[in-house]
């Protein structure tokens, strides 16, 4: 049986985005000042991909796949090409829809008509704008989140859905190994926090959180 994740218009989809990606240091303004907003940066990378590796991307389809999770939230959606990976596992799940926010209103439009030309608009809601208020927006309990926004802001990010995680929810931080995500990585790895948490060696890394629930 074909996955949806191997059907050939939404691989041919994701092959394209992928090479399109390998020309990001092309499109790469030069190093914004430390002082610029999250708009002004996102508004400055706008046509730059920043994707997810092709690995992880099959990683996050198991993941869904495993967990059935009814909703999957994730914090930067960019062009849409981790999306695709969520949206598939839902499809072939058979059950669940996924939430995705992005700040650049240029990747909004982008990655709504790539999903739409996956033939997967039905399950996704892209929502415009700062993860911090969308998120807030988004009823639980959530299964699975993926944190792939700007890397200060994941655990700010983290924390804003935490009350709506459900038990045994699976969180995922992209680029584990960059110094912007200690702080979240700390976090997500001392158990009084609430997470049974590993490093998976993926590109840049993947840290994959299992929520317990803190301790009463």
């Amino acid at each position: 049986m074909t996955t949806t994740l191997h059907d050939p218009a939404v691989r041919d989809l994701i092959t394209r985005l992928f090479a399109e990606a390998e020309r990001d240091d092309e499109r790469s303004p030069c190093r914004t000042a430390p002082t610029v907003t999250s708009q002004e940066r996102a508004d400055l990378l706008e046509d730059v991909y920043m994707p997810i590796s092709a690995r992880g991307g099959d990683l996050l389809y198991a993941l869904v796949r495993a967990t059935r999770p009814q909703t999957v939230v994730e914090f930067g959606t960019s062009y849409g090409i981790s999306t695709l990976y969520l949206a598939a596992a839902v499809r072939d799940n058979g059950v669940g829809h996924v939430t995705t926010t992005e700040l650049s209103a240029t990747k909004v439009r982008a990655a709504r008509a790539t999903i739409e030309a996956a033939g997967l608009g039905d399950l996704v809601t892209v929502l415009e704008g700062d993860a911090l208020t969308t998120l807030g927006t988004v009823g639980g309990p959530i299964g699975l989140a993926l944190l792939d926004g700007w890397k200060e802001l994941c655990l700010p990010v983290l924390r804003r859905i935490e009350d709506r995680l459900a038990p045994g929810a699976l969180v995922v931080g992209d680029d584990s190994t960059f110094e912007s995500m200690g702080d979240y990585v700390a976090y997500v790895r001392d158990p009084g926090n609430g997470y049974v948490s590993i490093d998976f060696p993926v590109e840049d890394g993947m840290e994959l959180s299992c929520w317990t629930g803190r301790a009463h």
